[in-house]
């Protein structure tokens, strides 16, 4: 390969994690979410259910906090309460920061809420409590007049704010189409979890007493139900656009401008940012689990496996290596799973022609190496620091 084809482009995460008896992400009935794959029914976690506790845990981290809400106009108008405007008042600067950007986005319910979500850094609303500080007089004279309905704050000023980003949505994206320049395409990508292995829901009837009746003659269950669990291994994947990121990273002090193409280098700062990002996302990608039903199942585990690659051509899900149903036999469904990963990767690495990735590297259970996943590392820490050092190296200059 050439120089440029070894370029690392894509931080790719592969996790075998063993859920016991739970219920992690349920449908509208309340049964664990299933998909058929290989001609097998398997329990299924959706990509949302997972990436929110992982953005939650990723914003506990580097201390970067996002707010995705459609109450802008209230947290605005509380802003405005707390510094002591009468509530009229307040309430007329919260309509009037959407009000004001001449644009798509509207406002309802009383002028506390927008049509659209919207995804913030938690500084927003504060920045735009002050911009309306700044117009209080303006906002005071059209108070109860027809002028209330039109713009009365400065468009440009609050276009800013709603454009800025942080470290989260550098990672996450964010889709605004109302206000130019304000959408950002997020760097990860999380794929569905699914079972390795065919599964089926399993019932569970269960009774509530009750403490005070326990004298009476009728004394006996409150309250009867049945719930719906499931259990297995499960196949998580997810993958990091480092070109992306680094994007979003350098754009991050210029929130008027969205970032298309990368500068001829990183400055050290930007490198800071991108590896505490990439840390983060990797780390709790892997440290976390949905929290549904967690008080009567507490499914806390962590993976039995991670193999990460760092690729230079384009992401590889490998959950084509589970079409054909693991079989639990003498082991289980864990080592056979941690199997066919192996021996899939091994495949369609030769096949595509990239047995010598920039970074592959396994962590987990086993004492003994997994061939077909690059090095063994000692701990998934170990694992991950490796894996971002090979994306952002210090020398690294990153080019389009």
């Amino acid at each position: 390969m050439t120089a440029a084809t070894t370029e690392p482009r894509f931080l790719d995460l592969h996790v075998l994690q063993t859920l016991p008896y739970n219920n992690v992400n349920r449908d509208d009935l309340g049964s664990p979410k299933t998909l058929t794959f290989g001609g097998a029914t398997r329990t299924r976690v959706s990509s949302q259910a997972w990436k929110r506790p992982v953005r939650l845990a990723v914003e506990e981290t580097i201390g970067h906090k996002a707010l995705r809400t459609r109450r802008l106009p209230e947290q605005v108008y509380r802003e405005l309460i707390a510094r002591g405007w009468p509530e009229d008042l307040a309430q007329l600067a919260g309509a009037q920061v959407i009000r004001s950007t001449e644009t798509k986005l509207t406002v309802e319910k009383g002028d506390r809420t927008t049509a659209s979500l919207l995804f913030l850094p938690d500084s927003a609303a504060p920045a735009l409590a002050d911009i309306a500080e700044e117009h209080r007089e303006a906002l005071a004279k059209a108070l109860g007049k027809a002028a209330a309905s039109k713009a009365l704050l400065p468009k440009d000023a609050i276009h800013q704010v709603l454009r800025s980003r942080n470290g989260s949505i550098a990672l996450f994206g964010r889709m605004l189409a109302e206000i130019p320049g304000a959408g950002v395409d997020g760097a990860v990508q999380v794929a569905h979890a699914f079972t390795t292995h065919a599964t089926s829901v399993q019932a569970d009837f269960f009774t509530a007493v009750d403490d005070v009746n326990q004298w009476a003659e009728d004394a006996g269950s409150a309250h009867m139900n049945t719930g719906e669990f499931s259990s297995g291994v499960f196949y998580r994947y997810a993958t990091l656009d480092l070109r992306d990121l680094t994007a979003n990273v350098t754009s991050l002090n210029d929130p008027q401008t969205r970032a298309t193409t990368l500068p001829a280098s990183t400055s050290p700062g930007d490198l800071d940012t991108l590896r505490e990002l990439a840390t983060a996302f990797a780390t709790a990608f892997l440290g976390t689990v949905p929290g549904a039903k967690k008080t009567s199942t507490a499914p806390h585990t962590h993976p039995d496996l991670v193999y990460v690659a760092v690729r230079p051509d384009r992401p590889l899900s490998l959950a084509a290596a589970f079409e054909e149903p693991v079989r639990a036999r003498e082991r289980g469904w864990g080592h056979q799973s941690r199997q066919a990963l192996s021996a899939y990767a091994a495949r369609i690495n030769r096949l595509l022609g990239t047995p010598d990735l920039p970074y592959a590297a396994h962590a987990g259970l086993d004492d003994a190496p997994w061939d077909g996943l690059g090095a063994q590392a000692d701990s998934y820490p170990e694992l991950i620091a490796r894996a971002v050092a090979t994306a952002y190296p210090s020398e690294k200059a990153a080019t389009v």
